[in-house]
């Protein structure tokens, strides 16, 4: 016995209604919502084919059908492949479209939050060890140098500094040259001291203007590790399933999901969770329940993994939703995310 196109539309229309209502569905409602002219026996006949075949499963005698793991593995093979090609698309399109990583960051939450059905998170990168491509120094006023810090994924910083000397344009240039040469390239811990030093007596008597405009390159970075940012998507799908849709459970997820500080803590301990696993890009985690870190999120799960742009721009993806919620479309379109995002990207940066 073969799936033909009507069995595979009724095996569909009973795991698309189970998911989203978690009820085993019947024959009555398979005729609504399958488009199908057939008759309710037609139906049920199909229903006990495809029960035999063991893509679905009769909980009780008189109750409905819901998928078995069979069903669902075939429900998710089947919809991968579609799915894998709209990210890889939108992925490409986006990234080629958008300059700076933080408006590439929101529009693929939304397109995560779209794809999944459920709520999605995404954190911007910790720049711990983020490389350097260079910066640029100007000098608006007297005594004043407008640092501008362009970073590894063309994250852009800008600083104005007060130095203690009037510097002509050709000092700035060849001071500029000067630091570009030494730290182009360098992830901040690999500015030592004693590179430092050499750069300031370089300078040619400009070495409190090098110092100082070192010391505003790590204060920029630091900071920027200290208060990066996350965005979030798709808070209003926790009303499409019926166990987080009373009004006071759901008020206390998006009020949770929405509380940017308790969603800094998940992502700081997603991100040291993997790094003490060594966890490698696209690593999934798996939170159930109350293994969450975050309060108020004990009726959902968390599916979380790690994305990694260039070397060390590293950050945290994550899925909230019910607890049957459909893992394996999650973790694969959460993977393939990654996996798009970081191939596009690099294609994208080469050509630059």
């Amino acid at each position: 016995m073969e799936l033909d196109e009507r069995k595979l539309i009724i095996l569909k229309t009973i795991i698309k209604n189970y998911l989203e209502t978690g009820e085993p569905v019947g024959s009555r409602t398979i005729s609504k919502f399958s488009g199908l002219n057939l008759s309710s026996a037609t139906i049920r006949n199909e229903m006990s084919d495809l029960e035999e075949m063991g893509y679905i499963l009769q909980p009780h005698t008189s109750a409905g059908r819901i998928p078995s793991d069979k069903g669902y593995r075939f429900y998710v093979d089947s919809i991968m492949e579609d799915s894998d090609r709209r990210i890889s698309e939108a992925t490409g399109l986006m990234v080629q479209r958008v300059d700076k990583l933080e408006m590439l960051l929101k529009q693929l939450v939304k397109l995560l939050a779209v794809d999944t059905n459920y709520a999605a998170l995404i954190s911007g990168p910790s720049l711990s060890k983020n490389k350097i491509k260079y910066l640029q120094l100007s000098s608006p006023s007297e005594r004043k140098l407008l640092l501008i810090l362009v970073l590894e994924g063309n994250i852009i910083k800008n600083e104005v500094i007060s130095i203690d000397e009037d510097l002509d344009q050709e000092t700035i240039l060849n001071l500029t040259v000067l630091i570009n040469n030494c730290i182009s390239g360098l992830s901040l811990k690999d500015i030592s001291p004693k590179m430092i030093t050499t750069l300031m007596v370089q300078s040619g008597g400009h070495g409190e203007t090098v110092k100082a405009v070192i010391d505003s390159v790590e204060d920029m970075i630091e900071t920027d590790m200290d208060s990066r940012e996350i965005f979030t998507s798709g808070a209003t799908n926790f009303f499409k399933y019926p166990e987080l849709s009373d009004v006071e459970k759901a008020s206390k997820l998006i009020s949770a999901f929405e509380e940017k500080e308790s969603l800094k803590e998940l992502v700081e301990e997603v991100s040291s969770q993997s790094l003490e696993k060594d966890g490698e890009q696209g690593s999934l985690q798996v939170y159930l329940g109350g293994e969450g870190p975050i309060r108020n999120m004990q009726d959902c799960s968390l599916v979380t993994a790690n994305y990694e742009l260039g070397d060390g721009m590293r950050g945290v993806i994550g899925v909230i939703g019910p607890k049957r919620m459909d893992y394996e479309k999650v973790m694969g379109t959460m993977q393939n995310l990654i996996s798009q995002l970081n191939k596009a990207y690099k294609d994208n940066d080469e050509k630059r």
